[in-house]
Parts: C-alpha cells; sequence; structure tokens
C-alpha cells in the first residue's frame, strides 16, 4: 500500500510536494547505505508523473538498469522498508518482482528495457488487452548507445505496437545542439493540437497527385531536420519532446497525450543529474552516480580502508605500461572511473577509448588492433563482459588474436546484488579454444600479470576483485604460462587458491589445526598439470578456494584434470558458490549466508579431516 495513496487522485501542488518528500527519502537513505544518487534524483519528477497516469500493476513499467527507480519503490509500496535499501535481506537497488507486484522485470544492465516493451506489447496484443494497459519503459541517454535499443525500436517502429518509451536525457543533452528554436517547436510537438495538425497533414499528402506528393512529403522532412525526433520518426515511432523534466504539470499532460495515440511514442524528457541536491547536480559530476555513505552537509564520504583497491593497482600498471611500450592500448564501455582506465585514458587519449554502453563493439574494436600489431587491453566488469561473449568467441578467440581481458569486479560485488555479481566468468571462457586464463592474488602479483598479459601473444584474461585482495603477499616470482606458485609447505592436505581466494586459503590456513600445503594456482586454463600430478602423489585432500561459480570453475578444472591423468584416490572439495543467484548485501554478510568466511571455511576443513 503507498503512503501517498493514488497519485492519479493528486492535484499537480500534491505530485510536486510528493516528489520533494520522496527526495528527501532518497538522500537521506543513501547517504547511510549507500547506493545510486544523481540518476535517481533526476528521474524523480518523470517517475512520480507516470504514476499520476498508469496504474504500475496493470501497465508494465520497465525501467533500463533500474538504478534510477527508487522513486517507483516509495510512490508504491516500500517506504516503511525503504531504509533497508541494499541491505542484506533488504530491498534490492533495482526492480525486482519478487520484491513487489508494481515491480514488472528485473534489472540491472543496461538497454534491455525497449526489448522488454516490445515483448510486452506482443503479449498485451496476443491477449487482446490494447484498451486496457500499455507497457511504459524509461530508458536513460546513455543506454541508447547500445545496438540492442536500435533493434527494438526498429521492430517497434515496423509492427506499431502501442508502446511509450520515456527517452530520460540527463547528460548527453541530445537536443543540445538545436538550441531554443528545437525547444519552442517540440514543446509545440507535445499539444494535442499539433498532433491533429500532423495526422491531417498526413491525410491531405495521401490524397495529392504523386509529384506533390513527392514535394509536400520533402517539405515535412526538412522541418523535421531542425528538431532532434528525425532519427526515431524515420524509425516510425511517434516523437514528443524534448519535454522539461522536473514540470509534472507538463509531463502529466505529455503522458496521458501518449496514452490516447494508440501507437509507438517516444517521449524525450530533459533532466538533471542529482536534482534536489545542489552538491550532485548536474553534469561532469560521475562521483555521485553511485556512492558510498556519505555526510549530506558536506557530501564527503566515510572513510575507506587504508588498503588499496585491485583496480587502483590496474590503473596505475596501465599508465606504466602505456608510457614503456607505445602499442599499448585500450578500451573499456562507459567504465573509465570504474575499471581505472580513466587515468590512461586522460594521458592517452589517442590510444585509449571509451566506446560508451556497447560491449560487443568494445570487443571486436580491439580485435582489429590486435591483428595490426597493437596490444588491446579489454577492460570490463565480469558482469558486463557475459554481454560481449560471442565476440570474445568469434572475433577474437577464433582469430587467436592477443586481446588482453582485463575482469574487474570478479567475485562477490556486494550491494548490487543477483545482476552484478562476477561469478562466472571462469565458467563462460573456459570453455573456449585459444583463451588463456589466469588471476593474481595480491598487489604484487597483480602487477606480473599484467605484465604477462602485456608480452602474451593469444587471447588472455584475468580476473580481479572489488576492492583490496585479501592476501598482501609481496611474492615477486614473475608469471610463466601455465605454471603455478607454492606458498607454503605443510602436510599432506592441499589448499589451491585461485585468485582472491588465495587470500582466503591463507586466512583459513590460520585457524586449522594443521599446517597444510598452500597453492596458488594462477592459472585455471592451462593448468599446471606437472605440479598437480606430483602434489597427488603426496596430498590426498585437496580444497578449492575461488570466487567463482562452482559449475565450470576451478575445482571443476581440476577434477577433469584428475580424471583424464587417471587419478582416482585424492578427495577435492571446492568452496566456490552453488548453483544459484547469489543475493545483495553487505559482502561480509553475503559471505556469511554461503558459509564461506575463513572461519565458516576452516570449521568444514577441520570436521572433514576428522572425519
Amino acid at each position: 500500500m503507498s503512503k501517498f495513496g493514488d497519485l492519479k487522485e493528486k492535484s499537480i501542488k500534491e505530485l510536486e510536494d510528493i516528489a520533494k518528500q520522496v527526495r528527501q527519502k532518497i538522500l537521506d537513505t543513501v547517504s547511510k547505505n549507500g547506493g545510486h544518487l544523481s540518476s535517481t534524483l533526476g528521474a524523480t519528477d518523470v517517475i512520480v508523473a507516470m504514476h499520476a497516469v498508469f496504474d504500475a500493476k496493470k501497465n508494465p513499467f520497465i525501467f533500463d538498469v533500474s538504478h534510477q527507480a527508487y522513486a517507483h519503490k516509495l510512490v508504491t509500496d516500500r517506504w516503511n522498508t525503504f531504509d533497508t535499501l541494499r541491505q542484506f535481506g533488504g530491498l534490492s537497488g533495482y526492480t525486482k518482482p519478487k520484491e513487489s507486484e508494481n515491480d514488472y522485470y528485473m534489472a540491472g544492465h543496461s538497454s534491455t528495457s525497449i526489448s522488454l516493451a516490445v515483448g510486452a506489447a506482443k503479449a498485451i496484443n496476443l491477449k487482446g488487452e490494447e484498451n486496457e494497459r500499455i507497457p511504459v519503459a524509461m530508458i536513460g541517454d546513455g543506454s541508447m548507445s547500445a545496438g540492442m535499443v536500435y533493434e527494438a525500436m526498429n521492430e517497434l517502429g515496423d509492427r506499431k505496437y502501442p508502446a511509450i518509451i520515456i527517452l530520460n536525457d540527463n547528460e548527453m543533452s541530445i537536443a543540445s545542439p538545436i538550441g531554443a528554436l528545437s525547444r519552442i517547436l517540440s514543446q509545440s510537438m507535445a499539444s494535442p493540437f499539433y498532433q491533429k495538425f500532423k495526422a491531417k497533414t498526413k491525410e491531405m499528402l495521401e490524397s495529392l497527385p504523386q509529384g506533390a506528393t513527392y514535394l509536400a512529403k520533402r517539405f515535412e522532412e526538412s522541418f523535421h531536420l531542425i528538431t532532434p525526433g528525425i532519427l526515431f520518426e524515420e524509425l516510425g515511432l511517434e516523437y514528443i519532446g524534448p519535454i522539461d523534466g522536473h514540470n509534472i504539470a507538463s509531463l502529466k499532460e505529455t503522458f496521458i497525450l501518449a496514452k490516447k495515440m494508440k501507437r509507438p511514442v517516444i517521449i524525450h524528457v530533459q533532466t538533471t543529474k542529482g536534482k534536489g541536491y545542489e552538491l550532485a547536480e548536474g553534469v561532469g559530476k560521475e562521483h555521485w552516480h553511485g556512492v558510498g555513505a556519505f555526510d549530506v552537509t558536506t557530501g564527503k564520504s566515510e572513510k575507506k580502508s587504508a588498503l588499496k583497491a585491485s583496480t587502483t593497482i590496474f590503473s596505475e600498471m596501465m599508465v606504466e605500461l602505456a608510457d614503456k611500450d607505445e602499442k599499448v592500448v585500450g578500451v573499456t564501455a562507459a567504465m573509465p572511473s570504474g575499471t581505472g582506465m580513466s587515468a590512461v585514458m586522460e594521458k592517452y587519449p589517442k590510444r585509449f577509448w571509451d566506446v560508451a554502453i556497447a560491449e560487443q563493439h568494445a570487443v571486436t574494436s580491439m580485435g582489429s588492433l590486435a591483428k595490426e600489431g597493437f596490444k588491446p587491453f579489454c577492460a570490463l566488469y565480469s558482469t558486463f563482459l557475459q554481454r560481449g561473449y560471442d565476440q570474445v568467441i568469434h572475433d577474437i578467440c577464433l582469430m587467436n588474436l592477443g586481446v588482453a581481458f582485463a575482469i574487474d569486479r570478479a567475485g562477490i560485488v556486494g550491494e548490487d546484488g543477483e545482476t552484478h555479481q562476477g561469478v562466472f566468468d571462469i565458467s563462460y571462457l573456459r570453455a573456449i579454444p585459444n583463451m588463456t586464463i589466469f588471476a593474481p592474488s595480491s598487489d604484487t602479483t597483480m602487477k606480473l600479470a599484467m605484465e604477462f598479459a602485456k608480452d602474451f601473444p593469444t587471447p588472455c584474461a584475468f580476473r580481479y576483485p572489488r576492492g583490496a585482495f585479501f592476501s598482501q603477499d609481496a611474492d615477486a616470482t614473475p608469471y610463466e604460462l601455465g605454471k603455478s606458485h607454492t606458498i607454503q609447505e605443510g602436510s599432506d592436505v592441499l589448499l589451491i587458491g585461485y585468485g582472491n581466494g588465495v587470500g582466503r586459503a591463507i586466512q583459513t590456513d590460520q585457524l586449522l589445526d594443521i599446517e597444510p600445503t598452500i597453492l596458488d594456482l594462477r592459472f585455471v586454463k592451462p593448468l599446471d598439470r606437472e605440479r598437480l600430478i606430483a602434489l597427488s602423489k603426496t596430498h590426498k585432500k585437496w580444497f578449492v578456494f575461488s570466487d567463482s561459480a562452482k559449475i565450470g570453475g576451478v575445482g571443476s578444472a581440476i577434477l577433469e584434470c584428475l580424471s583424464e591423468e587417471k587419478i582416482q584416490d585424492v578427495q577435492v572439495k571446492t568452496f566456490e558458490y552453488e548453483d544459484k543467484f547469489i543475493t545483495h548485501g553487505n559482502t561480509k554478510l553475503v559471505e556469511e549466508s554461503l558459509n564461506i568466511l575463513p572461519e565458516q571455511l576452516a570449521k568444514r576443513i577441520n570436521k572433514a579431516l576428522v572425519r
């Protein structure tokens, strides 16, 4: 039940007051819990207006990425539980149907909303419910850089299913080159008069002789050239905008009009990121997009760990490699700051690129650079590399090209939850021929791994966690293809760590009743088969530590090796993630729920050894 009741019954003044209350609630909660701030503050008025016209339980509300949907949660049924946002066991930071019947779809990755709207429109058509329901999708201008959006618009414009697409323009300012004339024309387009005039004009054109029709059509097209809607019109979609995304009266009027049109409509709204919180307002303030806890008055973040994040190590080393070798180039997809590529992009803007939300393009474009003799680093989050999987296979590995994939946010990422956990990269990359896969386990080995990747001639991928490595081991042994590294010689029990799992193994070792041998596997493809075979003769109980999915993961690779070598007397237990999506929340609480904290693992191992 909504705290505010039915927004369709509220006056404009009441809706404006509700928007202010919602913004304040978002600010208070995000300052304590962290989360997405500037985008959701900017979208608040639009979302309030959406609920003032449409019923979310009946009409599919589809939020692209859905990180901007906090206001949607607050005006539906989650005001009283909103203080649990992104906390373990609490509300998700994204839309989630299991959380509320007002959430149509689960989201977390970008550029999916229009495809979902097309699918919903088809279902509504098949059910004969077009007079009662219409999909309403909100998509940010940044998400418009992905090709999937245009595939969806192309079909929607062709089939003409009724659907409303709200383009939330909060940064790129699609209309900015057009100026005041465009705004005047576009505001006029939102009026019933303009829509009637356009319909009458179309009827008139169809009744004219062929030659006159052509001339009139050219005149109409030239008129549209001075508006920002020509692209959408050419795709067969009606275009209204740009509309002031903070004028609730105008928004409501426009949504009512679009609802009556019974056609696919793009409504272009212009909003200000961070609206209502002066410190975060406007463009050029990327750090306010996603934030940790902070002081509302000063805007200063709470103190962070003194340990250096693996992304920072990557950033510094990327600059160092680029300084030494002009053939080193790189790409990221809309995450220059998040992946640590921003520093090297600033220093070498002609060699390092942000291609926007286009992972497929990012991967394939690096293939050509590798073919031309350059050394590309493709820096993507684990969860986003999934979107370029076909390109990794078809455009990189099939050609056996030397692209290095730097996989950030590998393992549990905490509060972002199911859609962002970086758990599948080992499983989905290990199956690809020509792909070499390895992982650093500390700051020092991160640098060594990158040096190895820089000189490696064929496709390779290395993964590293969000935040700092568990291990601060300063081992400086260079990486050698398919070779592991022994950290500790001990009893006949073997702890095998991979990547950040090495640090977890070391922490667990300190709580055991025995002193085991600890192996930093380093490479999961190819495995150090020679070393594993030798260890199988002296160590009969193996425990595997890796922040990755169990199916197709590190333990699976080791078991395959033992099976192929016909080694049957070694017991292997892997502590990788079970076959289910991992919830959101504080990382330590999530790990505790998965029974993989060092103290929990030590108990499991001690119990297994006694048995």
